[in-house]
């Protein structure tokens, strides 16, 4: 997320999940599921006041660490809910895994969560796509009019990851409406340094590594995804260079 190339990984797995989203037509498919999650965060910006904890790109690096510990943990969680051990959850064990946690969704709303998140249509969760599945889970039902509603996470770490990720959305969202565009990561990539500003070609390859349906506009689903890949859950890779 910083100033630098993005890694051939990176590179390949944001074609790949394009070219798939494009295929099943994700403006459309996923249009109810953003839009909640657009309203959401309108109402967490105007909430926060500009308030941050966050004041540039690498300050949001820097806690890659913690995001991975963090995020990392719920591989255990994902394990319990994979009752068939076959490295996916599937639909009957989505709805099981949602009964254990005392989540009420009607059928459409879990097939909503399901396809938003199944990004790559094999009909499973796998586990990045689980953590994706819970944040989105927690985040919408948080705040809740009744404590009963809202998503109890297994560790307050955990739920202290999710909220520091929706922060990093927040500080990227510049102009507050919801939704990240090429002008909100040019203010972003420039903010700590505005002497020093970033290539327009790498504010333009950021944002296709996150812009996944190629609509000129980042969701926060879209940006998860792309956060959790740049933190790298799966391996001990170095983080990303901040520098030129």
């Amino acid at each position: 997320m910083g100033k630098c190339h993005p890694c051939p990984p990176l590179k390949s797995l944001s074609s790949r999940i394009g070219g798939m989203l494009c295929n099943y037509g994700s403006s459309n498919k996923y249009k109810k599921l953003d839009s909640k999650l657009e309203r959401k965060m309108i109402e967490m910006k105007r909430s926060a006041s500009g308030q941050s904890n966050f004041k540039s790109i690498d300050s949001i690096i820097l806690r890659f660490p913690q995001f991975r510990e963090g995020l990392r943990n719920l591989r255990g969680v994902f394990e319990q809910y994979d009752e068939d051990s076959n490295g996916t959850i599937d639909r009957e064990e989505l709805n099981r895994c949602l009964e254990k946690l005392q989540l009420h969704f009607t059928k459409e709303e879990v097939e909503d969560l399901f396809h938003s998140c199944d990004i790559d249509g094999s009909e499973g969760i796998q586990f990045n796509e689980f953590i994706v599945l819970l944040c989105l889970i927690y985040l919408l039902m948080k705040p809740s009019s009744s404590p009963d509603n809202t998503l109890k996470m297994h560790s307050l770490q955990l739920e202290a990851t999710f909220d520091t990720i929706v922060e990093a959305f927040l500080f990227l969202d510049k102009n507050g409406d919801g939704k990240l565009n090429k002008k909100d990561m040019v203010k972003a990539l420039n903010e700590a340094s505005p002497w020093e500003r970033s290539p327009a070609r790498v504010t333009r390859t950021r944002f296709k590594e996150m812009d996944w349906d190629k609509n000129g506009k980042v969701s926060f689903r879209e940006f998860l995804f792309a956060f959790i890949n740049w933190v790298g859950i799966e391996s001990d890779e170095e983080l990303p260079d901040s520098g030129t």
